[in-house]
């Protein structure tokens, strides 16, 4: 097969597609909110808050998880970013945010934009106001900032280019740019706060320092032994869930719903809709933008599977009557579908959803 540059290219498919479902998974997305609300937030089978849960930082946890659902970023993009990178809700309101990922922490080595939900944005926000704070007074009181070899950033400068001005504890002035700053570079970031310094990494440990990437996974495992225990007895297969999984299932999702607003929402003819992928791009490149894949064929072969093999704009037009556009209810259907009829998705057992 040729890439988008003409050469020749070996594409996934012609792996054995026992080497790719052991690779590959999926979860719709009200699998994944159950997972959340179990493993990270302490729900009970029923669906309701577990009394005497004692799990902490859930806020935290819940938020990552949905902004890595919800925008498609990798475990180390999402798990370094600065709080002046994380997008913030606005009066004026909209469904998504803009976001920006610094060129030296994307897999690409390339500077890529990202999108979240307003909820997930919200999310975040709730949780630098609550645990987050908490956790930086904590620190504070406690001194454990004093020591370490933090850069205290003075001020930015730049509109195109942002620059982190600093100064160390030996009064060494220097700056740094913000899309150049290293995963390294950014846990030694503090700002001065109202009680003193504190970190700009966005996601921290319980004793207020900055939490590395690689404990994300260990956040993952017990949510997923959490599921497993309680949920075992009234599913047969409880949901779990990966970082990277989370990836996956937005390229999933993005792709319903974009194919859907091609087809439906705006209406388009197959005439229209040749023109429309001329100007502007098919759904399938789309999510590849917004993954940031050098490679289509990665896109559509290895993190979308189920849906190449299952054409999915027949399914959908199967499945969307003309009247109007598709609900709520409607999508959840047809995630349903697609999880019966491919392997490696995961969705609630019909029966568990109709007991609540």
């Amino acid at each position: 097969m040729r890439g988008r540059n003409g050469g020749l290219v070996q594409v996934p498919a012609a792996l054995s597609k026992n080497a790719r479902a052991s690779e590959v998974r999926w979860l719709t997305p009200r699998a994944f909110r159950r997972w959340v609300e179990v493993g990270l937030r302490g729900f009970g089978a029923d669906g309701a808050p577990s009394p005497g849960w004692a799990g902490r930082m859930a806020d935290r946890n819940g938020a990552f998880a949905d902004l890595l659902f919800s925008s498609g970023v990798r475990l180390t993009e999402g798990a370094s970013l600065l709080t002046v990178e994380v997008p913030r809700l606005r009066l004026e309101g909209g469904r998504y945010y803009v976001g920006r990922l610094a060129r030296v922490v994307t897999k690409s080595r390339r500077a890529r934009t990202f999108y979240a939900s307003s909820v997930v944005v919200g999310e975040v926000e709730g949780y630098v106001e609550s645990s987050r704070a908490r956790v930086v007074r904590r620190a504070q009181a406690a001194g454990r900032y004093d020591d370490l070899p933090v850069r205290l950033v003075t001020h930015e400068s730049g509109r195109h280019r942002r620059m982190l001005h600093w100064r160390d504890r030996d009064g060494v002035v220097g700056r740094t740019a913000l899309s150049e700053a290293t995963v390294g570079e950014r846990m030694t970031l503090f700002t001065e706060g109202p009680a003193g310094p504190e970190p700009l990494w966005l996601w921290l440990s319980e004793s207020g320092l900055p939490l590395r990437p690689s404990s994300w996974e260990g956040v993952f495992r017990a949510a997923n032994d959490r599921c497993e225990a309680v949920l075992s007895e009234v599913m047969d297969e409880p949901p779990f869930c990966t970082p990277h999984m989370c990836r996956h299932s937005f390229a999933l999702c993005m792709l319903v719903v974009l194919n859907h607003v091609m087809d439906r929402r705006m209406g388009l003819t197959p005439e229209e809709r040749r023109d429309f992928r001329l100007l502007y791009g098919d759904p399938w490149r789309m999510v590849q933008d917004l993954l940031g894949h050098a490679q289509l064929e990665t896109t559509r072969w290895v993190y979308l599977a189920p849906v190449a093999e299952l054409r999915l704009r027949s399914l959908l037009a199967d499945f969307v009557s003309a009247d109007g556009p598709v609900s709520e209810q409607e999508l959840v259907a047809l995630f349903a579908r697609l999880a019966r009829e491919s392997e490696g998705i995961q969705d609630l057992d019909e029966q568990l959803v109709a007991a609540r």
